[in-house]
């Protein structure tokens, strides 16, 4: 029954309950108490109202929408709340199919996020298309004839400016249009978005406009067939070409980009611009990669603000262009890329250029004060980027990142592992941020059936600071554990298949914890732990103190980035927590640069590649740091790959001591194999069994056989193994040498453990470090017997694993394994 239809009693009830159910909620989404009947009235009656009070208008030339409040509607503050809907709700994974199966779903979000400009045109293409070329030439003749009248009043010699933008002028309406004849004088002709194809033809209309200084042909077929040489050999005079500088710019392009020269103004002759009444100049984006020779102090006295964002000048040195800009004593506001063509360091470009003020539009005293060698305050505006070969599905995949909330299910139990990502509908949609905002949107769980364990969020705390147990200076000494009068060593555990496969006389298990010698668990042994079981600390454990520097992959990437800086077999790695900044710096380095940009998301503490994304989008990059704590990590673009698939390889490593390092690697590795070919289209990153090779959680793993897949490898690449064997043994070492180097307090003579590290080839075969995992899955390690193919070369059994651990950890012994 909804509230209105309900008795006044009924009303008072529903709502009191509803307050109750949903205090957590209302506390965290910040809506003022005095709203909190009002938003149930709604909530349980489902009224959306929002249109009636908001529209949706484009912004940011149609790329985005924004929400304004109708002119007729006055609304004073904490007076109403309104409801937005969900437009769409997914797991990750299911994204893509979603997209190209559910009818409506693809056109509506396309819609929603500006990506679909170019079909909402399609129906004006048609009919533009239906009423015939002589429309579009009717047109362009309307623009020329008025220009032509322009001149004749200016008079003869008077310079032209013609746009002929967006026009549906081809090849041969260019020609037609015999603009070379007409314009004598013309400057400046703008062809943009136009239907012109080929080369010889565009020439041909346009060869003898000798003095032409500036040319637009972006968005014309002809950008693809190479038509740039063809341009700037015929038109020896242009400065401007597509809006990039030429190897000819001079005063002319100079006027142009300090608002001397215009349409108004077109100035044909060098000699009447006045560069010395430029005060500000925006060079930014030109592809300039040397600057003009009149860009000089004496041409440009009065420069005050310049702008060289975006443009390579790898012509020039750094030093040359501090020195020349030195010149400039006008000069107090400049706007450069950091790190760029003037160096890495705001602060060093500060030091040669004391008369500036200002700095990419920040105060200097402030840089200086914090120290600060990396400035930007000129960030453009987060628009959706997409092709026109990207079919709808494909370009709400690259923009939803600028659109997704997200949430994760949790009960007393259990938190989901995987987040929901949803997507609010048109209105909520066209909320845009402001850093003087009026109105906020806040998530709200409503759950009538009024079930308050559903809504609770559960986030664990990914990284626990404290230690296992005190750090020991003593010189460790390992030395095997067994009893001088031959009794058999207790083992706790509590994994079934050391339970199992343990089966050695010099090892017994015990149910009782406190009688144990060895602790063999697979939960962290802490000072709780401890405490609650009755252990001591000369019990040894399978753990060592401060291991999270091991096994956490963001303390790892740190661990390893201390000791040996970064080195080749580390891909480069952030932690998102405290070096987002820093992975902006280098996508964006690697975009301008023109270099593969695919990253891969992997958080901080989950294992089986749970909550792992492949992705080139910076935006989805930000995004995804809301399901939790993250390194995004460069992905390996080239790997090796095995009869077309990925796969990675699992080590063993055994260690009985940090310091001094004592590690051992088992004789056997495994091979962890994809269940797809191989391949870098963008619609692949969603599919799991092309890019991640655990395999054995999903249910379709193909085991194979080491010595088998080595054989099969060597074939198919012609390569030796053990040369790759001998790499991967050095890297394993230099891992835990970084352990040992910057963590010396892992050390603990009563700790032993193993590790699962994993290691991936590129297509050099140089290996790549992957993570370190504690107490790893060994259920391969036992369910199959396999040939060692280095130390002794034999058969291993399976069910002789964890003898053979043990053996090696606790009795000294080095049968199949190899001291590193």
């Amino acid at each position: 029954m909804s509230p209105a239809a309900a008795s006044p009693e009924d009303r008072i009830r529903s709502y009191v309950d509803f307050a109750r159910v949903h205090a957590y909620l209302l506390a965290a989404s910040g809506i003022p108490s005095s709203l909190h009947e009002r938003l149930y009235r709604k909530l349980a009656d489902e009224v959306f109202d929002g249109g009636e009070a908001f529209s949706v208008e484009p912004c940011e030339g149609g790329r985005q929408r924004r929400l304004v409040l109708g002119a007729e509607r006055a609304l004073r503050r904490e007076s109403d709340v309104f409801l937005v809907d969900h437009a769409w709700s997914f797991r990750l994974a299911d994204a893509l199919k979603q997209l190209r199966e559910v009818p409506g779903l693809a056109e509506r979000m396309a819609a929603l996020m500006c990506v679909d400009l170019d079909r909402r045109d399609e129906l004006d293409e048609a009919d533009e298309q239906d009423n015939g070329k002589g429309v579009s030439l009717e047109n362009a003749l309307e623009v020329v004839e008025k220009e032509k009248s322009r001149i004749q009043e200016k008079g003869s010699d008077f310079a032209a400016w013609l746009e002929l933008e967006e026009l549906g002028i081809d090849d041969d309406m260019l020609i037609a249009l015999d603009l070379s004849s007409k314009f004598p004088n013309m400057v400046a002709l703008n062809l943009w978005g136009n239907k012109l194809q080929d080369p010889e033809k565009i020439m041909k209309g346009i060869r003898d406009c000798r003095r032409l200084k500036a040319l637009w042909l972006n968005e014309n077929p002809a950008q693809n067939e190479g038509v740039d040489k063809v341009i700037l050999d015929g038109l020896p005079e242009l400065e401007i070409y597509n809006s990039h500088f030429t190897r000819t710019t001079g005063e002319w392009a100079l006027g142009f980009c300090g608002d001397i020269v215009g349409a108004d103004n077109p100035c044909s002759s060098a000699e009447s611009i006045p560069l010395e009444n430029i005060v500000i100049l925006d060079l930014s984006d030109r592809c300039i990669h040397k600057l003009p020779e009149v860009f000089s102090p004496s041409k440009l006295s009065s420069l005050s603000n310049l702008n060289i964002r975006g443009n390579p000048l790898d012509q020039m040195s750094g030093d040359d262009l501090l020195k020349l800009f030195s010149g400039f004593t006008q000069l107090q506001e400049l706007e450069v890329d950091i790190p760029g063509p003037l160096g890495n360091s705001a602060i060093s470009i500060l030091e040669r250029l004391p008369n500036i003020s200002l700095l990419n539009g920040i105060n200097v005293s402030s840089i200086i004060e914090s120290g600060k060698h990396i400035v930007d305050s000129a960030l453009k505006p987060r628009l959706p980027e997409w092709s026109l070969e990207e079919s709808l599905a494909e370009r709400v995949i690259g923009a939803m990142w600028l659109y997704l909330m997200t949430y994760r299910l949790a009960d007393e139990e259990k938190i989901d592992e995987t987040p929901v990502w949803y997507v609010m509908d048109e209105l909520g949609s066209a909320m845009r941020h402001s850093d003087d905002a009026n109105f906020r949107i806040a998530p709200f769980l409503f759950m009538p059936d009024g079930k308050l364990a559903s809504a609770v969020r559960k986030y664990k705390e990914q990284l626990q600071s404290s230690s296992i147990c005190p750090s020991r200076k003593e010189t460790p000494v390992t030395k095997g554990l067994r009893p001088s009068d031959g009794h058999a060593l207790r083992v706790f555990t509590d994994i079934p298949h050391v339970e199992e496969f343990l089966t050695r006389p010099e090892f017994v298990l015990t149910s009782d914890p406190k009688e144990a010698d060895i602790i063999w668990v697979s939960m962290q042994v802490d000072s709780e732990l401890k405490n609650a079981l009755g252990l001591t600390d000369h019990q040894y454990t399978n753990q060592f103190p401060f291991e999270a520097c091991l096994v956490m992959k963001h303390h790892l990437a740190e661990t390893i980035h201390k000791a040996w800086g970064s080195p080749e077999w580390l891909q480069s790695t952030y932690n998102l927590e405290t070096h987002l900044s820093q992975l902006i710096g280098d996508y964006c380095v690697r975009k301008r640069d023109g270099m593969d940009n695919l990253w891969i998301m992997k958080p901080w503490n989950m294992a089986r590649t749970i909550d792992t994304t492949v992705t080139g989008d910076l935006s989805s990059i930000i995004r995804l740091m809301e399901t939790g704590p993250k390194i995004c990590q460069k992905y390996i673009e080239s790997p090796a790959l095995f009869q077309g698939r990925k796969f990675d390889l699992r080590y063993i490593v055994l260690v009985r001591s940090i310091c001094p390092l004592e590690i051992f690697l088992s004789d056997v590795f495994w091979v962890r194999l994809a269940n797809n070919q191989y391949t870098l289209e963008k619609t692949s990153f969603f599919e799991y069994e092309t890019h991640f090779t655990v395999m054995n959680y999903i249910g379709r793993m193909n085991h194979m056989n080491t010595p088998e897949f080595v054989k099969e490898f060597e074939k198919e690449h012609q390569v030796k193994w053990l040369e790759i064997h001998g790499r991967i043994r050095d890297m394993i070492r230099c891992v835990f040498e970084s352990a040992t180097a910057v963590h010396p307090e892992m050390q603990n003579p009563f700790s032993r453990a193993i590790y699962g590290v994993d290691v991936m080839l590129d297509n050099k075969f140089s290996p790549k470090i992957l993570e370190v995992t504690y107490c790893p899955d060994c259920t391969r390690a036992c369910k199959y017997d396999t040939q060692a193919l280095v130390g002794s070369q034999n058969i291993i059994r399976g069910s002789d694993f964890f003898n053979t651990v043990f053996g090696c950890l606790f009795l000294d012994e080095l049968k199949d394994v190899s001291p590193l």
